[in-house]
């Protein structure tokens, strides 16, 4: 079966790639677009590690296929640093170790990224909601909620 030719934007630069049909968005991203920010956890959708923004808001790149990017805007963590300054969240998740192995982070900072585009000042509640599809086996959650309100309250350098 020929490949199919799909076009996007990633973390701001245009991208084009030839795609196996039915591939999904996290192969597309790791493989061809060499974005390795996105992790494989469970592919099947219960884990989180492969979150990404499609288009401002989250979703699980191991269960989008690759064709569904067409025309899209795509944001991973790869993207959220400008330069050598973090984002905030990014500084908020050192400064509060709310990563121990690190695995579920990129997917717990684009799950809070959506968050806080939507909502600046979230309460405790919203931030565990929007969390609430990411697991995290390492730190109990509570440095990763801690970490998310402090960059909304500007704690975080």
């Amino acid at each position: 079966m020929p490949k199919i030719p799909v076009r996007f934007t990633l973390n701001e630069a245009e991208v084009g790639l030839f795609v196996e049909p039915q591939s999904n968005l996290l192969e597309a991203l790791r493989r061809g677009a060499g974005d390795l920010s996105p992790k494989y956890g469970c592919g099947q959708g219960t884990c989180g590690a492969c979150t990404v923004l499609i288009d401002g808001e989250p979703h699980l790149s191991c269960l989008t296929l690759a064709e569904a990017a067409e025309g899209r805007r795509i944001e991973t963590t790869a993207g959220l640093a400008q330069g050598s300054s973090l984002h905030a969240l990014q500084t908020a998740f050192i400064e509060g170790f709310a990563a121990q192995c690190g695995y579920c982070t990129p997917g717990m900072l684009m799950a809070a990224k959506a968050l806080l585009d939507r909502n600046p000042r979230p309460s405790r509640e919203e931030v565990i909601d929007a969390i609430s599809g990411n697991l995290c086996r390492c730190t109990g959650y509570e440095p990763i909620v801690d970490a998310i309100l402090a960059a909304t309250e500007g704690r975080a350098a």
